[in-house]
C-alpha cells in the first residue's frame, strides 16, 4: 500500500514528466532544418524534371537572378552550354513573371 506521501511524489514527478515532454514538443515545432550551402533560395515555378542538373541549377539560378541579386556561376556560364541555356531560360521566364 502506497502512503499519503508516495501518492504526493508520483504526481509531481508525473507533472513533471508531463511538463518535459509539452517543452520539447514546443522546442521542436520551433526547430528549422538548416538549408545546405548549394541549395537554391527558392525553386522555380516550373517542373523541369525532364531536364539533366546542370540545365536545372542554371534555370534556378537565373530565375532567381530575375527575381532579387543577381546569381549564376560565371565559370560554369561560358564552359557548360546546358548550365547557360537554362540560366537563360530561367531569367527570361522569371524576369516576365
Amino acid at each position: 500500500m502506497v502512503q499519503a506521501g508516495g501518492r504526493q511524489c508520483m504526481k509531481l514527478m508525473r507533472a513533471a514528466i508531463v511538463s518535459l515532454l509539452v517543452l520539447s514538443l514546443f522546442g521542436a515545432g520551433c526547430a528549422t532544418r538548416p538549408s545546405s550551402p548549394s541549395s537554391s533560395p527558392s525553386q522555380p515555378p516550373v517542373n523541369l524534371s525532364g531536364y539533366n542538373a546542370a540545365f536545372r541549377q542554371g534555370y534556378t539560378d537565373g530565375c532567381n537572378s530575375a527575381r532579387s541579386a543577381m546569381r549564376r556561376d560565371e565559370r560554369r556560364y561560358r564552359s557548360d552550354g546546358d548550365y547557360m541555356m537554362g540560366w537563360n531560360d530561367g531569367h527570361s521566364v522569371c524576369q516576365r513573371r
